[in-house]
């Protein structure tokens, strides 16, 4: 097979990963070498279809010995097969680099012949890149479940960041769509790259040529709405993902209808969650920025995403009596509660009211969203001039914000701060 034909398979074959994005540490590059790695860099180049592309993101293989329902590549699945060799890809790889389309490499593979065989496959091909083609750039690897953990670690020491996919929200669905895969077997290589980044960072105190593992962290992906669990539990996940094994990040992917399995949605009536998607990412961010939690984004009376606004504002409806907030006193963490108000603005409102008070239009020049905040906030004891709203008149101008054609006619105006208090 031509090597553009295998690449044209195996890159398409890895769309469904979204795990592209900054590449979360900085290398400079050094002589004999080829490329560095910058905190911002690896994602601002993107596709037609709105995917990132400043990686060469591909499979070394899309030959697989599981049969995922949900999984393009799944064995039973009749579509063109593929693979690399470890130094066809490396040599793709520094040639595309060294044209400018890319800024690294984004590694995985499906399962051929056994997750030791796939894994020691994954390794020679980094193993060159670094050591022969002395390639310094950034690569992201899938570390493979069921793997022997040395092999993973020696992946963790080539690239720069490791993640496990998680799949599935719960164990009864993997059990159910993916039999051949075990939550354990997943969850195994997560905490060995965790222990693994820790024992890296002690080591560096004391040596400071210490080889490093992993050095941009780890990440995860699960699919959403192939399977019945509430966003609830996703969150729930979520959380406990980032307390134990200390992900940089959680993904996304909205489910695509690739399978006639009766166990999955139908084709023919599905449509792929983009927005409950967008949403979930929305409440991610408050989780790892915002210091929300998930208990407090949603429970048992609300387990999903109100899909007409984001997850911030939503918490503010169902939280009137902590409202409205004084710019001028509000401490850091009460300020991110606000709508309209990010980390970076929060910041410059602490800094900026040291010099004085500070009002409505400071806060504009501030980058303060006024347009969701005004409804939150007091400058000096004083709400925005003429900004009287109903509780619910205020739901519908939010709702407004994010979707004009979801919007309804402007309510008769009343005082908001009355109707909390």
């Amino acid at each position: 097979m031509e090597l553009l034909d295998k690449l044209n398979i195996l890159a398409d074959a890895a769309k469904y990963d979204a795990a592209c994005t900054s590449s979360g540490l900085d290398r400079s590059g050094r002589p004999g070498t080829v490329g560095s790695t910058m905190m911002a860099g690896c994602c601002h180049s993107f596709s037609a279809d709105g995917r990132c592309i400043s990686l060469l993101k591909v499979l070394l293989t899309n030959y697989c010995v599981y049969d995922c329902q949900y999984c393009v590549n799944r064995r039973s699945n009749d579509l063109p097969r593929a693979a690399f060799t470890p130094r066809e890809l490396c040599e793709l790889t520094m040639g595309f680099y060294r044209r400018n389309y890319i800024e690294g490499l984004f590694l995985s593979s499906a399962v051929i012949q056994n997750p030791d065989y796939t894994t020691e496959r994954m390794i020679e091909t980094l193993r060159l890149l670094r050591e022969e083609y002395r390639f310094g750039g950034y690569i992201h690897a899938k570390a493979i479940p069921g793997a022997d953990p040395l092999l993973t670690h020696r992946l963790g020491l080539l690239a720069d960041r490791l993640s496990v996919n998680i799949e599935l929200p719960s164990a009864q669905s993997l059990s159910r769509l993916a039999p051949d895969k075990g939550r354990q077997a997943i969850f195994t290589p997560m905490k060995q790259i965790r222990d693994g980044i820790t024992a890296s960072k002690q080591e560096l105190k004391l040596y400071r040529h210490a080889p490093r593992f992993a050095p941009a962290g780890q990440s995860t992906q699960m699919i959403v709405g192939a399977t019945p669990e509430s966003d609830r539990h996703i969150l729930s996940l979520t959380q406990s993902l980032y307390d134990k094994y200390h992900l940089k990040r959680v993904f996304y992917s909205a489910y695509m209808p690739v399978s006639t399995s009766p166990l999955l949605p139908a084709p023919q009536d599905f449509q792929p969650p983009l927005l409950r998607e967008h949403r979930l990412y929305q409440a991610d961010w408050l989780l790892r920025y915002y210091h929300f939690r998930a208990e407090e984004i949603l429970d048992e009376s609300q387990p999903d995403l109100d899909p007409r606004m984001d997850p911030k504002c939503c918490w503010a409806l169902r939280h009137l009596d902590f409202f409205p907030v004084e710019v001028n006193r509000a401490d850091y963490e009460a300020l991110l509660r606000v709508p309209g108000i990010g980390v970076r603005s929060a910041r410059r409102i602490l800094t900026a009211r040291r010099a004085g008070p500070l009002t409505f239009e400071g806060l504009k020049r501030l980058g303060v969203v006024l347009k969701r905040a005004q409804y939150f906030l007091t400058c000096s004891g004083r709400a925005p001039r003429g900004l009287k709203i109903s509780e619910d008149g205020l739901l519908r101008r939010l709702i407004a914000l994010e979707a004009p054609a979801l919007a309804e006619p402007m309510p008769e105006q009343l005082s908001l701060f009355d109707s909390v208090g």
